[in-house]
């Protein structure tokens, strides 16, 4: 592609975006200092420079269309100014060397005739020429070195704007993710918040040293000395569940209890067998099973008292903890 024809694109596209968003003063200067150096000796004497000109414009006009109002567009618009200015200075360069050999060489020539014509001045002539030679070159010499660094000067000048602007890409990327870091953990507390206020409509929940305890009857979720779990309590326990997945990430330990009725090894069992039912429950409406363990507590916790039916009820339950923080061990 022609590079006035890529030019054309360029504004084109520019103009067309524009409709909705004014671009930077910085782009805009960019893309005046392109146009410029395009349009001098530029794309005939460093055609290199110039196409590390286009190249940083169309990453900066692209900077633009996907942020417009980033800084990120503005130093990388600022950055394409200086390469396309600095492919302007360095062509004025190329042009005077390319001006001073050509006037080195007509200046040989007309030496050269002059010795012709004048055979009894050959010696003085060609003294005077080699004199002239000399001091053409020391000049020459000169500026060619004064050019040299200054060029080199503005390649320093480019990197460390162009380090300056990586920088603060950096910057922006890291405050990027800090921010969205702060909103997943924002979400997450809203999320539990919706969960604790779903359960506690649901079951009887408290917070403990070990977690949010949801406590609910075993009378309602088993038939007396029976693990299997009732048909009404799966209704129980899938709304449990629904509130569960609120926050699906965090591990759960799932407690079965008895009352003291029993020889304790059958409790013990029996207790283990109805925390597995409702681990396996859970597990089918979707919850990890990496992150629920099932513990068999028997008689050996017992919330109330023993020697009268009301106390034995509520010692008949099972528990599930959502624990605050970490990954699950092994599952029971």
């Amino acid at each position: 592609m022609k590079p006035i024809t890529y030019l054309i694109i360029i504004v084109c596209a520019g103009l067309l975006f524009g409709c909705a968003t004014a671009p930077p003063p910085e782009l805009v200067n960019a893309r005046q200092a392109y146009e410029k150096a395009i349009n001098g000796p530029a794309a005939q004497l460093v055609p290199a420079e110039l196409h590390k000109a286009r190249v940083a414009l169309t990453i900066a006009e692209r900077s633009f269309q996907d942020d417009p109002k980033s800084f990120r567009t503005r130093d990388l618009a600022y950055i394409a100014d200086r390469k396309a200015k600095m492919a302007e200075a360095l062509a004025v360069t190329a042009a005077g060397n390319k001006a001073t050999a050509k006037a080195d060489k007509d200046y040989q020539a007309t030496q050269t005739e002059i010795v012709k014509n004048t055979k009894e001045d050959l010696a003085a002539s060609e003294r005077t020429s080699e004199l002239k030679s000399d001091q053409i070159a020391v000049e020459q010499t000169a500026r060619v070195n004064a050019e040299t660094k200054s060029a080199e000067a503005q390649t320093a000048q480019v990197d460390a704007e162009n380090k300056t602007a990586e920088a603060q890409s950096a910057q922006v990327s890291a405050e990027a993710k800090t921010a969205a870091a702060q909103k997943a953990q924002l979400d997450a507390e809203n999320r539990a918040a919706k969960a604790q206020a779903d359960l506690v409509k649901l079951a009887a929940v408290k917070e403990e040293a070990r977690g949010l305890v949801i406590t609910l009857s075993g009378s309602v979720l088993f038939a007396s000395n029976k693990s299997a779990l009732l048909p009404g309590a799966r209704d129980r326990l899938n709304q449990v569940a629904v509130a569960l997945m609120e926050t699906k990430e965090r591990r759960l330990v799932i407690e079965g209890h008895t009352d003291s009725q029993g020889t304790s090894d059958y409790n013990q069992g029996l207790s283990q067998q109805r925390a597995d039912a409702v681990r396996a429950y859970i597990i089918s409406r979707g919850y990890s099973s990496d992150l629920i363990q099932a513990n068999g507590i028997g008689e050996e916790r017992p919330v109330a008292d023993n020697t009268n039916a009301e106390g034995r009820a509520n010692n008949r339950r099972v528990e599930i903890i959502i624990e605050r923080t970490g990954l699950m061990g092994t599952n029971k």
